[in-house]
């Protein structure tokens, strides 16, 4: 028994084969369902393999085969935002329909956490790659990610890979929102964003500066808090705009976490400013927030089947493609600027 099997109490090959009466390799044939193996020494095998609890070491046997796995692998950036959960979640329901497991690791937006996770599943021979990258370089994955190991990289683009990407339309969303305020009459218009070195983000900023610039209306850069990152720096950043000496009237915040801190800062406030977020919040219907609606879940859907045809041969140049967003206009911003 090695070290690490009796540490947990695991029953072993050996184990197996010694309680059944036969070879290891007999026990292994039978456990694997291989051909010239007699009836009755199957039968007996695989009963002190039941009696015993008997699990087999699938990864042993894939890397001594130097097949890959069943498995398919998935980084996420935040384990505790419900968007994220939602893109696994659908990414898992598709794969699950082909007899494929998904494994998930998180990166905590974090690159030298995130190239050690993928690593790992790397070492595994995972079946996939469903990556939400926090890296603005991914030369390292060239060699696994465009010859070996088929990659789809979801949210954020993967910089330098010729691989599939899906995303959704950041700069159409954030258009739609400020135009949104500006039709309402707001000019002074504030915006919290996550890390600036997110592409999201930038994209999402880059939509803002778009619809101000076509409305001819001035950019004040400092309504423009970025790095918030988490709802406790968005919530920091919003009670720092009302404090101006002249705050905006309005607010966008440029993904869910941004406008729940955001939502916090204004809870006791007598006039908040109008405020939109970026992605569905929880609860927002209820609280009416307006939002740029999206579905992670459509992300995780259409990631999955785009790895899958990967995986069963697809060949072809890189895909991207890019969701849609939805304007979603409710009590927080629907009365217009006086």
């Amino acid at each position: 028994m090695s070290t690490h099997d009796a540490l947990r109490g695991l029953p072993t090959l050996r184990q197996v084969a010694e309680a059944a009466g036969v070879s290891i390799k007999t026990a292994s044939r039978a456990l694997n369902d291989e051909a010239h193996v007699a009836p009755i020494t199957y039968e007996r095998v695989k009963k002190a393999a039941a009696e015993l609890g008997y699990r087999p070491n699938l990864l042993a046997r894939d890397l001594r085969s130097h097949r890959t796995s069943n498995v398919v692998a998935m980084v996420i950036a935040d384990v505790s935002n419900p968007f994220y959960l939602a893109i696994a979640y659908a990414a898992g329901q598709v794969l699950a329909a082909q007899g494929l497991l998904l494994f998930t690791g998180v990166s905590d937006e974090d690159p030298a956490s995130e190239a050690r996770v993928i690593s790992g599943f790397l070492e595994r021979r995972v079946a996939g790659l469903l990556v939400v990258s926090s890296r603005t370089d991914h030369r390292h994955l060239q060699h696994h990610a465009e010859s070996r190991t088929p990659t789809v990289f979801l949210d954020r683009p993967g910089h330098g890979l010729e691989v599939d990407e899906v995303m959704f339309d950041n700069v159409g969303g954030s258009r739609a929102a400020i135009d949104h305020l500006l039709a309402q009459g707001h000019r002074r218009i504030g915006v919290i964003g996550d890390l600036g070195s997110l592409p999201t983000h930038r994209e999402r900023i880059a939509g803002v500066r778009r619809a101000l610039a076509e409305a001819e209306v001035p950019i004040d850069e400092g309504l423009i808090i970025t790095d918030a990152h988490d709802a406790d720096g968005a919530e920091a950043a919003m009670r720092q705009l009302l404090t101006l000496p002249s705050p905006p009237t309005a607010v966008f915040a440029t993904n869910n976490r941004m406008a729940v801190g955001g939502m916090r800062a204004v809870a006791d406030a007598a006039h908040p400013p109008a405020l939109i977020g970026f992605d569905d919040v929880e609860l927002a219907d209820v609280l009416g927030v307006s939002v740029v609606s999206n579905s992670p879940a459509d992300m995780g859907t259409v990631g999955a089947e785009m790895l899958l045809e990967r995986i069963h041969g697809r060949a072809g140049r890189r895909r991207r493609v890019r969701l849609p967003t939805e304007l979603v206009v409710r009590r927080s911003t629907a009365t217009p600027l006086e």
